[in-house]
Parts: C-alpha cells; structure tokens; sequence
C-alpha cells in the first residue's frame, strides 16, 4: 500500500508573484502541501528583483536557474536546460516524487536529471501550446508541437489534466498514461461580498448597469473579440450594458485605441481582483484555447453569472440555465446568443448568479492538494515496487513464460 511522501520537488517555467493559471494552481498545491508537513523544493527560473534574502525567507526550498524572456509574455522566463545544476539539487534534497509542471528546455532537463535519483516524475499538462499556435499563424507546426509534447510527456510516469476532455483529446494523440485531477477556488476570497460600489461608480456603471466581465491575458489566443462582438451586440439592444477587461498583455494597446467605450483595467492583483470579480455582474470567458480556466470557478465564487463555450471549466463546473450559460463549442453565434438571454432576465440572472456561487463553495483546492499527494505516493510506491522487483535475485523471479515452441 503507498505510504504518504514528505518530500516533493516541482519544476516549473513560472511561478508566483508571476500571475497566470500554472502559477496560480502551483502557488496552491505547494501551501497546501507545506501545510501537510510536506517538504517542497521548487526549481524555476531566477525572477526580475529577486535577492537572496527573498529566497531565504520563503518556507519551501528555492532553487532558481539562468532564464530568457519569452517573447509576447511580459515578465515571464523560460529557464535554461542546466541539467547539472538540476542534477545536484535533486541529489541533495532527495524527493520522493519529482513533478514538472512545464514543457520547456528546463522540463526536458529535469526528466533526464531525475533518472539520477530514484523518484517517479509526474508531468502536467497545464497549456495547449499546440492550439495557441494556430492564433500566432503558425499552424502548420501544429503537428510538430504535439509530437514534442507526446514524446516529453510519454517519459514520465503519468501526465495529470485538469478535465476529462482534456485526457481523451491526448490519448487519441497517443499519450499514455494520462491522469485527471481538477482544480479547486479560494471561494473566501472570492466572495460577492466583495463588491464595490465606489469601484462600480469609477466604471460609471449604476446599479442597474449590466457589467459584462473578463479577467485574463490580453491576447489573441483569447478570442477577446467575441467578448467584443457579444458587448456590442447586448449595448445595441440595451445601453445599460458595460464591458470591463482585466487583464495585461499584447492586444492590450490595440484594444484601447479601437474600442474607447471599453473599460480597461489593467492587472489586477489579490483583494483588488477579488473586488474587480465581485463588482460585475456577468462573465464572458470568449477562449476556445484553455485546458481548464480557473478564472471561471473564481468568477462562479464572486456570484457571476459566465457565458461560455461548453468545454474544459465551464463542461465540468456549469449546468446550463442553472449556475451558468453554455454555448457549443466554437459556435461564437450561439455564445452571443447565450449572452444576449441576460438583460431582459433579472430573475434568470439573479438565479445563475446565486447558483453559481453554492456551487463553488463545494469547490475546495483542500480536496485537491490531497487527491496531488495521493498520486505522488502512489507513483513513488509504484516505482520502489518496480525497482525492487528489478533487484530481486534471478532465482527468486517468477519463471518467464517463452512463447512459440521448440
């Protein structure tokens, strides 16, 4: 039976204060485990402004490597293939399981150090690179990217996704293995208590105003003009109707000159973000290119009401005209058309908003970290179990069955 593991080291391209959904889910994994008594080594590239005093007054271990800027991704690092350095500080921290949370050069070096210590590596598939290609038009690389992504993938022990869509799309692609575990939404911080009247004057947005919401990269792998096209649609029929954007990034600049009546709000950052969430009324999430969203749960914990495509989050978190609204995946009419329900409905929408919320207060990244540690030590069991089978004397193995005849 696996026993429960106390030391963990995860690899990962980004990681907090940096604000996107891996970091977001690992900065929960690894309090939730340091609060199990779990030890954590993270290895990731060195962050603009970091010290050593930084380091060291964090309560897991840091070890942090040489790191480019990625291209389009303003303070984000990809970290550079130090396989020696990755080597020795597996070696010295001893993990029980190792876990690579990215794909990048400095994944690819951590599953090769990791062979040196005998701890299973566990991936995650937390980006869908080879969709977000095709909006950068390079989709002719596509197939090239999911071969890349099969064979990094196809080297560890199991790959975790966060639905069950996600898994079978992989395995039809031939990747092995492949595991589910969700995500979960600090439903305490974001709560509908948190709104904000004065913020909602700042929008000149009355009480009566529908604010259409979307937090996110700022990005044309987003589909942020669908959430354009839906505010348009829904202001024509009703000028009560606002849209707010929340987020940073590229389109960012070309988004405020072409659209002056959209409200942008730049990065927005802990309790601040939980009053931006709790402030709207409605959630737009417009992307065709997430493996799972958590800005939908967190929208679902501010009391929103989310318009989305029925996939990843939304597929596995919404019940159609009950906590949400759900239009078929990649059809953009029928998500306007979802959307455009809302204004003449204030029972609907009052109903979708309260809904949404009980349903998020049963969403516990509790019960998360515990299903995290749970296959952790399960596959270190497994790989003891393997090894020591592969030691085990000649004589002491069970005969093997020959086939064909002699």
């Amino acid at each position: 039976m696996p026993l429960p593991i106390s030391r963990i080291s995860i690899i990962t391209e980004t990681f907090a204060p940096e604000i996107n959904g891996v970091a977001n889910t690992l900065s929960h994994l690894v309090n939730g485990l340091m609060e199990r008594g779990v030890q954590v080594q993270v290895i990731r590239p060195r962050q603009a402004g970091e010290t050593p005093q930084t380091l060291t007054s964090l309560p897991w271990q840091t070890v942090t490597l040489p790191g480019l800027p990625i291209p389009g991704y303003q303070g984000l690092r990809f970290g550079l293939p130090w396989q020696g350095r990755i080597r020795k500080a597996l070696q010295d921290f001893q993990p029980q399981a190792v876990y690579v949370a990215t794909e990048g050069p400095m994944g690819w070096a951590a599953i090769r150090a990791a062979q040196t210590i005998p701890a299973p590596v566990i991936s995650g598939f937390h980006t869908n690179f080879h969709q977000y290609i095709e909006h950068y038009r390079l989709g002719a690389l596509e197939p090239w990217v999911y071969a890349y992504l099969r064979r990094f993938h196809n080297r560890t022990h199991a790959t975790l996704v966060p639905t069950h869509s996600q898994r079978d799309e992989l395995e039809q692609h031939g990747f092995r293995h492949v595991q589910v575990m969700s995500r979960g939404v600090d439903s305490q911080r974001f709560h509908p208590a948190k709104r904000d009247a004065e913020l909602r004057r700042q929008w000149q947005a009355r009480d009566d105003d529908l604010v259409l919401l979307y937090v996110g990269r700022i990005a044309s792998e987003k589909n942020l003009q669908l959430a354009i096209r839906t505010y348009q649609h829904l202001k024509a029929l009703d000028e009560r109707v606002k849209l707010v954007l929340v987020g940073d990034g590229p389109e960012l600049h070309s988004l405020r000159e072409q659209h002056a009546d959209v409200i942008c709000c730049g990065m927005q950052t802990g309790e601040a973000l939980a009053r931006h969430y709790a402030s709207g009324d409605v959630f737009l999430f417009p992307s065709k290119t997430d493996t799972f969203g958590n800005v939908v749960t967190e929208a679902m914990a501010s009391g929103l009401a989310v318009v989305s495509f029925d996939y990843a989050a939304a597929h596995q978190h919404i019940r159609h005209g009950s906590n949400g609204l759900l239009a078929p995946f990649g059809d953009e009419d029928a998500f306007i058309q979802q959307a455009s329900i809302v204004p003449d409905s204030p029972n609907l929408l009052r109903g979708l908003r309260q809904n949404a919320r009980q349903h998020a207060e049963g969403i516990s990244w509790d019960s998360i970290v515990d299903d995290f540690l749970q296959r952790l030590s399960l596959a270190s069991y497994e790989a003891n179990h393997h090894a020591t089978e592969q030691d085990r004397p000649t004589k002491d193995r069970p005969p093997v069955q020959q086939s064909g005849s002699l």
